[in-house]
């Protein structure tokens, strides 16, 4: 993992308040005929946890590499197992759980490592799902933000297409859903501030960034006096299952 993957722990708060969960639709297409044990990989501050949770009545145990990240889930996402590891590493027993899911976290892995590892611990029949939440740049406010911000490494890969999920994995099913989400001016700074592009930038480029974020917010009107801005999204949604020998 490189160091922008790993720097989200020191801006967890910001995750935790400006990211948007995962709809309760697309998860729970994620995990179509799965009702066993569910892993969230790069569980993050438990946001598909917590989507899981809402849709499914299914044992769920997070892991992540952060243990920042880890105790702002625990603090939010009570009751759910959590331990430290990684899509190459992951600290649990070989078939031992019926999905694993990782939300906004694929592109910070690799592959070949990681489609072997999740491989080991899925039982039979089990699911790899991929999800990310993008926002909608079909919007005109959505492109000058993206203008302020820059396209993160996830915006960039799905933009590319489906992302590459190698053997044993057979090929991917995918789904798309468009929606929106409310957010306010200080909602819209924890966005910011989570993004690994901003926490590993210098203060400098930090400062700018801010200015220019400031100058947007004041020119949208649905952001004055604590108002909220309908942020469009599009969450792109993916499945896979250990291909069949022969197949």
């Amino acid at each position: 993992m490189t160091e922008r993957s790993l720097s989200f722990g020191k801006a967890a708060s910001d995750y935790a308040k400006g990211r948007p969960g995962y709809p309760l639709q697309s998860v729970d297409w994620l995990l179509e005929g799965v009702s066993g044990r569910v892993l969230d990989l790069g569980a993050g501050t438990g946001k598909l946890t917590e989507s899981i949770l809402r849709c499914r009545h299914a044992e769920v145990v997070a892991v992540d590499p952060d243990p920042v990240m880890l105790a702002t889930l625990e603090a939010h996402v009570p009751r759910v197992p959590t331990f430290r590891g990684t899509a190459e590493e992951i600290p649990l027993d070989d078939a031992s759980v019926d999905a694993v899911v990782m939300g906004q976290a694929w592109h910070w892995v690799e592959p070949e490592a990681a489609a072997k590892e999740i491989a080991r611990v899925l039982a039979p029949g089990g699911v790899l799902g991929l999800i990310w939440n993008i926002r909608n740049e079909r919007s005109d406010w959505v492109s000058a933000l993206t203008r302020v911000i820059g396209h993160s490494s996830a915006e960039t890969m799905i933009a590319a297409g489906p992302p590459r999920v190698p053997a044993p994995f057979g090929p991917l099913e995918i789904n798309e859903l468009t929606w929106k989400r409310p957010v306010t001016a200080e909602g819209l700074r924890a966005l910011v501030h989570s993004r690994s592009s901003y926490i590993t930038a210098s203060d400098a480029f930090r400062t700018d960034l801010d200015v220019a974020l400031e100058h947007l917010i004041a020119r949208t009107p649905e952001l004055a006096d604590g108002g909220e801005y309908r942020m469009p999204y599009v969450t792109h949604s993916f499945r896979a299952r250990i291909a069949e020998q022969g197949a």
